[in-house]
């Protein structure tokens, strides 16, 4: 796919349009076009090939989304390098520690990243974002604009004949762990151009129309089938005038995003689809897309490991009546089975090589627990580990998390509390939609509670439920506590 890509952009009408972003006033604007991407990624190769860069050894990469960091992707694809994402948002220490496990002969950083593990760390420290030194941990070299104290500009000019044309490491992608004992998921150069290609299967985008989404399993496959790729506004209202003048044929965007944009407005163009995923999205949410304009509104299943698993329409999805969260059938190549203790097991193509200093293993175990209906469906029972034990019984969340999302619930958890006598108690924390009253709410809540029998919870919060992590997911440790401090001891 990066191949047929970079092919692609120098070939199939270079002058168009490749990469657009919005203005503040939600007016389009073109950031890249396909054959300056084609340029930009030639300058880096070369940069990176000066260097002395060879096929194999690892480059940390902390560049924003956007037509630099695909450049950046581009060039080390070129040149079999592995590239190890970085994350600001997951605090100073994990950083340094996931950085000593890769061990990166370079780090590319745009002046943002490099000034917030510098002069500028205060300040970042305020928007959630830590970073450590990044000049203390090896080399350093500054992708686009270069302010005082980054390291020297990675330079963009000049080409370089060598291309790697083989398997072997493409990238990794640091998930769960500790500071003493991080974990990174490796993808092949194979696994991830399996899964570029199911996502070009399932988005087909059409060469001219644009696509709205942020990540590179959109922006790739959508740039390869010729479709320009704009970048989602940050701000909910900026985003549904992006919306309104953009009319993308396709949209991605995750649960929390379509949210804000929702609230602010939005409205999706009649012959367009939506994705989302990242998150968990209720059949209520994908109903509201297609309210708002949407032809199509698709749940996707996904994870790090393995990207896209399944997706689900809004429609099959609100049809399903059973207990748990339908996210659809395995998409071709994918296969799909349960362990002795109920946890989702994934396979394919596009699943990931190994963790990074393991073994490789065919099979992902998703943490998820879930059951395969009769047609081959996967559908989830909640986290292996989000289980509440309440009077000697195990209540797994996602069994009944999909049913609180009645209207006017824009988010709802499960989440467990202690009390007194060293038992857990089960609290819903349900974050209503703006407007939404509360009375009627609970009306509407209290069939599906009844409904939950023996796993009914013990008390009804409505508050905004906390999220964590770059997709934003519901952070139930947060929401946890968070119960205990409203409601006090349940004992």
């Amino acid at each position: 796919m990066l191949d047929r890509l970079d092919h692609a952009l120098r070939t199939d009408r270079p002058e168009r349009p490749a990469v657009l972003a919005a203005t503040r006033a939600g007016a389009v604007r073109v950031r890249a076009r396909r054959g300056e991407l084609a340029e930009l990624a030639d300058g880096y190769a070369a940069a990176l090939h000066r260097r002395g860069l060879r096929a194999g050894d690892t480059v940390g990469v902390a560049v924003r989304p956007g037509p630099r960091a695909l450049a950046v992707l581009l060039a080390l694809w070129r040149l079999g390098l592995r590239g190890a994402v970085l994350d600001p948002g997951a605090g100073a220490e994990v950083l340094r520690a996931r950085l000593t496990l890769a061990r990166p002969s370079l780090v590319l950083a745009d002046a943002t990243a490099q000034a917030a593990s510098g002069w500028a760390g205060p300040l970042a420290r305020r928007a959630g974002i830590a970073l450590p030194d990044l000049g203390a941990l090896g080399p350093v070299a500054t992708v686009g604009p270069r302010l005082p104290g980054c390291g020297p500009a990675l330079e963009t000019t000049g080409r370089v004949a060598y291309r790697y044309d083989g398997d072997g490491d493409a990238v990794i992608v640091f998930t769960s762990g500790t500071t003493s004992r991080p974990r990174a998921v490796v993808h092949s150069r194979a696994s991830l151009t399996a899964g570029m290609d199911t996502v070009a299967a399932l988005f087909r985008a059409r060469p001219g129309e644009p696509v709205l989404g942020g990540t590179f399993f959109v922006l790739v496959p959508s740039l390869g089938q010729g479709a320009p790729v704009a970048l989602p506004a940050r701000r909910p209202r900026v985003l549904a005038r992006q919306l309104c003048r953009l009319r993308p044929a396709g949209t991605y965007l995750t649960p929390p995003q379509l949210r804000d944009a929702l609230r602010a407005g939005a409205r999706f163009p009649v012959h367009g689809r939506v994705w989302t995923g990242s998150a968990p999205a209720s059949a209520e949410l994908l109903t509201r897309v297609r309210r708002a304009g949407a032809a199509e509104a698709w749940g996707v299943y996904a994870l790090t490991e393995l990207f896209p698993a399944a997706a689900v329409e809004s429609r099959e999805k609100a049809a399903y009546e059973g207990d748990g969260d339908l996210v659809g059938a395995p998409l071709p190549g994918v296969e799909a089975t349960t362990d002795a203790d109920g946890q989702l097991l994934l396979s394919g193509p596009a699943a990931r090589h190994r963790y990074l200093g393991e073994d490789p293993d065919p099979w992902v175990r998703t943490g998820d627990r879930a059951r395969l209906d009769g047609t081959g469906r996967m559908v989830l029972q909640g986290r292996c580990k989000d289980m509440v034990l309440r009077r000697a019984e195990n209540i797994y969340p996602g069994l009944y998390e999909p049913a609180l999302h009645v209207p006017g619930v824009d988010l709802a958890v499960l989440v467990g509390v202690p009390a007194d006598d060293g038992d857990e108690r089960l609290v819903a924390v349900v974050q209503p939609r703006p407007g939404a009253d509360e009375g009627a709410l609970r009306s509407a809540l209290a069939a599906p509670l009844r409904r939950m029998g023996s796993a009914r919870p013990d008390a009804l919060l409505f508050a905004t439920v906390p999220l964590a992590g770059r997709s934003r997911k519901p952070d139930r440790a947060a929401a946890a506590r968070l119960a205990t401090a409203r409601l006090g001891n349940l004992g």
